[in-house]
């Protein structure tokens, strides 16, 4: 008599293979994702900032000059040295730029792995201000 032996479940290699690629896999996607939420939280420190960037514009273009007259509490410039309503947001700061016309307005981040920068360098040039960025974030694809 001939009894036949069904297989049922799986193997243990064949259970291995299927841990490996769940470990590769998870190893691919968590730096992957932690870089996104930083960059989610990040995009609050952006944001904060587009109040002094709009401040600077506009007083520039009604004072004429931005160095010295849009930084640190002139002519509607505010710095914001405690800003508890933010999650993710330290401080911002107006200061003079070191090059011609220019400010700076930095924004430090908090509560994220380390406390990032973002500055923002507005230089006026014929009535009008033009941006550029620097900071920590950069080298980490925050901003």
């Amino acid at each position: 008599m001939n009894i036949q032996k069904n297989q049922q479940g799986f193997t243990l290699i064949e259970l291995m293979i299927v841990v490996a690629i769940i470990g590769i896999l998870a190893s691919i996607a968590l730096p992957a994702y932690q870089t996104y939420t930083n960059k989610a939280k990040f995009s609050e420190v952006v944001l904060a900032t587009s109040a002094q960037k709009t401040a600077v514009e506009l007083c520039g273009q009604t004072v004429g000059t931005v160095k010295t007259n849009c930084i640190g509490g002139k002519n509607g410039v505010i710095d914001v040295a405690d800003n508890s309503g933010a999650d993710f947001v330290k401080t911002i700061a107006v200061t003079a730029g070191t090059v011609g016309d220019s400010v700076l307005i930095t924004a430090t981040s908090d509560n994220l792995s380390a406390d990032e920068t973002y500055i923002m360098t507005g230089t006026l040039a014929n009535g009008q201000v033009t941006w550029g960025k620097t900071g920590t974030c950069i080298n980490k694809g925050w901003c």
